[in-house]
């Protein structure tokens, strides 16, 4: 019974293996994607929102729209959740030399030093992950 269980188990995971397609049926709503089309350069930049067979949908600027998945040659999916919180502190400080020429109108120049800072807070996202790619076929 055991052995029957594992090879069921180990047939569904190389037929799971064998379908690229199957993870992007299993991505979650909300996800960022780059879906790469055949004969284009540029990725169309979307948020997924469901995957069958024979499409993806997915929202671009406010619209649904269905992409035939004979058309797409990749797509990248960026992971939910949230992106890590980043502070950046910088403290500058400089040093300035007295310039000795003589000035009539005001008196000595003496050493000065100027500081400045800055800080920023932001969140960073989390990078693309290639979750499809067609499969060339073999001849």
């Amino acid at each position: 019974m055991i052995r029957i269980a594992l090879l069921s188990l180990a047939a569904f995971s190389l037929w799971g293996a064998e379908d690229p397609w199957l993870k992007v049926e299993q991505l979650k709503s909300r996800q960022e994607l780059k879906i790469y089309k055949r004969g284009t350069a540029e990725p169309v930049v979307a948020t997924f929102d469901e995957a069958n067979d024979d499409r993806v949908i997915v929202v671009v600027k406010n619209k649904q729209i269905a992409i035939p998945k004979d058309e797409v040659e990749r797509i990248d999916a960026r992971p939910l959740g949230k992106g890590e919180r980043t502070v950046t502190r910088e403290t500058t400080a400089k040093t300035v030399d007295p310039d000795y020429s003589p000035h009539p109108a005001r008196g000595a120049d003496v050493p000065g030093t100027s500081y400045g800072s800055s800080v920023s807070f932001g969140t960073s996202k989390p990078g693309f992950e290639v979750v499809y790619r067609r499969v060339q076929a073999k001849n």
